[in-house]
């Protein structure tokens, strides 16, 4: 092969390793909150669907409307800490890239033109 195709497949192939890390990554992705009074503990998956809830005895002394508010906010936590961690996967695969971005720039919905 040629210096020019040589690198060519090496390119290719450092993209595709940089892709399956991040594959990876994104699989291994989990959030978590809980609460400051430690009676709701939420985790979630890369996606946000919840994977895990606890709930301590004490929030039997609570209202339930109150319960489930917090709840909710604590799976809001959870959500927003599982997408830091998406954010830092995507990030780290665009710096393995020449051009630098790979899922987010402004045409890459693929409409508009």
């Amino acid at each position: 092969m040629s210096r020019e195709m040589d690198a060519l497949v090496g390119r290719v192939a450092n993209s595709l390793e940089a892709l399956e890390a991040a594959l990876y990554g994104l699989k291994q992705v989990r959030g978590t909150f809980t609460s400051a009074d430690r009676s709701i503990t939420v985790e979630v998956d890369g996606d946000g669907a919840v994977t895990s809830l606890r709930l301590a005895e004490t929030v039997t002394s609570r209202q339930p409307a109150e319960v489930s508010q917090l709840i909710l906010w604590a799976c809001q936590q959870a959500a927003a800490d599982a997408t830091a961690q998406r954010s830092q996967v995507v990030a780290e695969l665009n710096k393995s890239f020449p051009s630098g971005n790979v899922g987010g720039g402004p045409d890459s919905a693929g409409g508009g033109h």
